[in-house]
């Protein structure tokens, strides 16, 4: 089957389908949900250097994007983990962050009251 374009130009039934499959929005989900999580404190995402929110435990935010390269920057406000990812037309990348605590964080939380919490940042698609 052969189709006219928007210029007039003929276009196989193939490209046709390929075309507009390749507009199609491709998205972004960050998601605080897992079971490891302190739970505490907020973690801040930033999608190409745009903040995109601030994540508590249980919260998560989903963006469309263009697809292409992408950097996903997320922070608890002490530590930060930048993750460059792809993503193709269409594609729905998901990522789970977690604000975890360390080897040493129980042990120094006991003895002078304050800790560090560390970021981890895992694409689940």
């Amino acid at each position: 089957m052969r189709l006219t374009g928007t210029l007039g130009e003929v276009v196989d039934d193939i490209e046709y389908w390929e075309r507009l499959y390749n507009r199609m929005p491709s998205s972004v989900t960050v998601v605080r949900h897992h079971p490891d999580d302190v739970k505490q404190r907020q973690m801040i995402v930033w999608l190409d250097g745009e903040r995109i929110g601030t994540l508590l435990y249980g919260d998560d935010v989903t963006r469309d994007i263009d697809a292409g390269p992408h950097r996903l920057r997320v922070s608890n406000t002490l530590f930060w983990k930048t993750v460059e990812f792809d993503v193709k037309a269409g594609e729905q990348a998901r990522f789970e962050i977690i604000n975890r605590a360390g080897t040493v964080t129980w042990p120094m939380l006991a003895f002078i009251g304050v800790a560090p919490l560390y970021v981890t940042v895992r694409r689940m698609t």
